[in-house]
């Protein structure tokens, strides 16, 4: 039997090691409870390190879809973004693999300056879409200031991969549900959600059932499945069957964990067909992001 395509929807990469062991530092997995157990990467998540790991998954590309996770010590975050997403680009031009979603984020940047940002990097170097992480930002997807940059996306036909799961305490501005005003307002987005919705797994189906145009990837939630807020891995194919297979796609979150991990994972899963499971490693993600194969 011929190897599975296998197309990684959500991977961060860093300029340097020193960055990358920097950020996986500093990020706390606090959502699912305690899982003794957990396969975590050895890898750093430079450049190099992507590579080796995409080499290993045998996984042809990778959607790297970073937020400002590694900041300059005393640096200016707004220049911090505009040179990390013009550093990407400038490697995707040079190492296709990669496929370059921008680091977004409303804080650093109005309106107006984020819309022109994102038209030029898209039209000028190359971006294929942009990346959200509502509770860390406190992106509110139900104000409509923010909505330019969506139909931005549509205007430019990017996709756009947002986190989503519980905040820690107050406004949860990342639960499925949270999504709703703006997937009914603009339909057309091409539009996933991470980690099957987390914590808030439970809302991911009414999600999909409402607005077909949702894609999911299974990133990180994978290699949690049985933990106290995760679903037991039968809840997780139960899950996947009522999004509709054909709308899950591969993620990884690496340098946290390793591409062929959590492929082996998706195979590994009760009840999931071998057909299923190449689905949803590949053939899923090549068809939402246009890649021939």
């Amino acid at each position: 039997m011929t190897a599975p395509l296998v197309i990684d929807t959500h991977m961060h990469l860093y300029r340097t090691a020193e960055d990358a062991a920097r950020a996986k530092a500093s990020y706390e997995i606090w959502e699912y409870g305690s899982l003794p157990g957990v396969h975590f990467s050895a890898y750093s998540g430079d450049p190099d390190d992507a590579r080796s790991a995409m080499a290993e998954a045998g996984a042809s590309h990778a959607v790297v879809a970073n937020l400002l996770d590694a900041p300059t010590p005393g640096g200016d975050p707004r220049q911090d973004l505009l040179a990390y997403n013009r550093w990407l680009c400038d490697l995707a031009a040079r190492s296709p693999q990669f496929i370059p979603y921008l680091a977004v984020d409303a804080n650093l940047m109005a309106g107006p300056d984020l819309v022109a940002h994102i038209r030029a990097m898209v039209l000028d170097h190359g971006a294929q879409g942009i990346k959200l992480h509502p509770p860390l930002q406190r992106l509110d997807l139900s104000d409509r200031t923010f909505w330019p940059i969506f139909e931005l996306c549509r205007e430019l036909d990017i996709g756009i991969v947002s986190h989503s799961g519980p905040s820690r305490s107050g406004t949860q501005f990342g639960e499925p549900d949270a999504f709703r005003p703006v997937l009914a307002a603009l339909p057309g987005l091409r539009i996933w959600l991470a980690h099957l919705g987390g914590a808030a797994w439970r809302q991911a189906a009414g999600i999909a059932r409402d607005f077909p145009h949702v894609y999911f990837d299974c990133c990180e939630i994978v290699e949690w499945l049985g933990a106290p807020a995760a679903p037991s891995r039968e809840e997780a194919v139960a899950l996947i069957r009522a999004i509709g297979v054909e709308r899950v796609m591969l993620g990884s979150d690496f340098p946290w964990y390793d591409i062929d991990h959590t492929v082996a994972r998706i195979f590994e899963l009760p009840g999931l067909s071998d057909a299923e499971a190449r689905m949803i490693v590949g053939e899923n993600a090549a068809r939402f992001l246009r890649i021939a194969t």
